[in-house]
């Protein structure tokens, strides 16, 4: 292995990120690598959707115009390398555009796509093979229902991909990670029992995943972040060994500190000794963030078990409809007017059912925007002069969303005072697309390199299963309550970030110091956030939420089961993905010796 440090830079977390970020990172002196993720499981079936209608489409266009055509030049001249999961469900013709942007320019670049993933064609014998889903145990979707479905490929094919001499690499659907990892491996040699490395590849890919929200975006303590406007992206130096230091572009805006790339780390995991990947497991907990200079944050110890020896496959699938609008009120009692518009609305609407024999809305939901309708039981609003309503239904039936919408919108006039606007003109009704997720044996799929008019095959079928109850689990540490105890929010001790898997949220918590940490644990049960998110969870029996120590970053990780109301675009409700959930809990009171609460002042 070489001891060189390989410089990597994230230019992307989402289909519709900034543009300014590949020009930002080509500023950065002897950066190796630039990467860039676009999919989420949404974003696959709109790619589905739009193949469907053009056989051209169906991967991220913004990559090819705004990524790479206005910057090129610049990347050849600099020698730098590009991988990207932009091809979504049709990395060919993606790699077929860029390669006719790369000719008009008269540049000599060459383009590889990585392939395999893609499994649509292959719905008629999943649905014939009883799969179920992996979280809920449903039956597989009837085809007709199927908008996309694919394999969630590894880092091992994109390092041979570079190994054959690409400077472009565009796959469809791998895990976010690996980017980032795919770069290492090419670049380090490591092997498929580099354990340790790959987790720590992994990890440094996790934190580059998300752009920004690396760098202080997100970040819970928001106003020690300067420059937003201007926020720079990520960039990781990675040591052989895969340890590594999160940095930023000098003089652009934005932060790097423990909290930001902590917050991070725990962002949209579950069990933090499990992080399955399609390359390796990673255990998170033993991983060690140091502050080492302004804006320089050193990452290392995480640590690696074999990679299983399946794929985790997601399908997603057309299932009913969804519609609803924002209305905002101001004045005495908005928000109780608010509510009478909605359930007018809804009443309103299943009159007109009843005539058309349709059936009942499946789903209805008001919220109550500046009420603190997200505290449930734990708010502190009794009434409110000011308020947006969210009013959104679930439907089986089209006309059933257009019938309601019709009526929510022709009770303008017939609402009680204070209605002052609706969110633009009348909205329209849209399909629900949910989410659902199964393994499959890595020797049933055959992943392929295209480069050109070659086509290199991949041996990808290796792991073995792993054994959750093998793992040994951290102590939680014990607070001494023997002095006498004060309250304080837990903002004053942590910091917090959330996210969101298919149907599940998870919530971490990170001391900003040690010595915290025993009385957060003490305090922040998984009973006390079952109660806290009780008006969102589907179960709020013992279960329903999981909690997950991490002892050498000074955190916990909350899992949340069933929360989000389905989860993306088949949730009803504001916080769909559950973003702002680790901020619900950042009121709640924990009790510190008197000491420890002096010292916060």
């Amino acid at each position: 292995m070489t001891d060189r440090i390989l410089r990597i830079g994230g230019a992307s977390g989402f289909w519709g990120d900034a543009a300014r970020a590949t020009p930002q990172l080509l500023n950065v002196v002897d950066l190796d690598y630039i990467v860039y993720d676009y999919l989420a499981e949404v974003t696959m079936s709109i790619m589905a959707r739009a193949r469907a209608k053009d056989e051209l489409k169906g991967y991220a266009s913004d990559f090819v115009s705004a990524a790479m055509k206005p910057n090129l030049s610049l990347i050849a001249k600099h020698g730098i390398k590009v991988i990207s999961n932009a091809g979504g469900v049709n990395p060919q013709a993606c790699a077929k555009a860029l390669n006719k942007v790369i000719a008009d320019q008269g540049l000599n670049l060459t383009v590889a796509c990585v392939v395999g993933d893609d499994l649509i064609s292959s719905k008629e014998s999943a649905q014939a093979s009883d799969i179920t889903e992996m979280f809920s145990g449903k039956a597989f979707p009837s085809c007709e229902k199927i908008l996309s479905i694919n394999a969630y490929l590894g880092a091992f094919p994109i390092a041979k991909a570079l190994a054959a001499g690409a400077d472009i690499v565009v796959t469809g659907r791998c895990v976010d990670s690996a980017v980032t990892l795919g770069a290492c491996i090419h670049a380090f040699g490591w092997e498929r029992d580099d354990l340790d490395q790959l987790a720590m590849g992994s990890l440094a890919g996790h934190i580059l995943e998300c752009g920004p929200q690396a760098t202080g975006g997100n970040f819970t303590d928001w106003d020690q972040v300067q420059g937003i406007s201007d926020m720079g992206y990520p960039i990781a130096e990675i040591s052989s060994d895969g340890s590594f230091v999160c940095t930023k572009p000098e003089n652009t805006g934005g932060l790097v500190s423990v909290g930001t790339v902590s917050e991070q780390m725990l962002y949209e995991i579950g069990d933090p000794q499990a992080y399955m990947l399609p390359d390796v497991v990673c255990d998170f907990s033993t991983a060690r963030i140091e502050q080492v200079s302004r804006d320089r944050v050193h990452v290392s110890g995480a640590i690696g078990r074999m990679a299983p020896d399946t794929y985790k496959v997601s399908a997603t699938y057309a299932d009913e409809f969804r519609g609803g609008t924002y209305m905002t009120f101001y004045g005495i009692d908005a928000d109780k007017k608010a509510r009478a518009l909605g359930d007018a609305a809804f009443e309103a609407a299943r009159k007109v059912f009843e005539n058309a024999g349709l059936s009942d809305f499946s789903e209805t939901s008001i919220e109550l925007l500046g009420t603190e309708t997200h505290y449930g039981a734990f708010s502190e609003i009794t009434g409110s002069r000011e308020t947006v309503m969210k009013i959104a239904v679930k439907h089986p039936d089209i006309a059933g969303i257009g019938i309601f919408l019709k009526e929510a919108v022709g009770l303008g006039l017939a609402t009680p005072p204070g209605l002052s606007g609706f969110a633009g003109s009348r909205p329209s009704p849209s399909p629900v697309v949910r989410l659902f997720s199964y393994t499959m044996a890595k020797t049933q799929l055959q992943v392929q390199i295209l480069v050109g008019d070659e086509v290199i095959f991949c041996n990808e079928a290796y792991g073995e299963p792993l054994d959750i109850k093998a793992i040994c689990r951290p102590i939680t540490p014990t607070a001494d309550e023997s002095t006498q105890m004060v309250k304080v929010p837990l903002i004053d001790l942590a910091w917090g970030r959330s996210g969101d898997k298919g149907d599940k949220a998870n919530i971490g918590i990170i001391a900003r110091k040690r010595e915290y940490l025993p009385y957060i644990c003490a305090a922040i049960t998984e009973a006390v956030v079952r109660e806290r998110f009780a008006h969102f969870l589907q179960d709020i029996s013992e279960g329903s939420v999981d909690r997950y120590l991490l002892p050498a970053s000074n955190a916990i990780n909350f899992l949340l089961h069933d929360v989000l109301g389905g989860g993306g675009v088949a949730s009803i409700r504001n916080d769909a993905q559950g973003k702002g959930y680790a901020q619900l809990l950042m009121s709640c009171p924990i009790s510190v010796p008197t000491a420890i609460a002096e010292a916060l002042l």
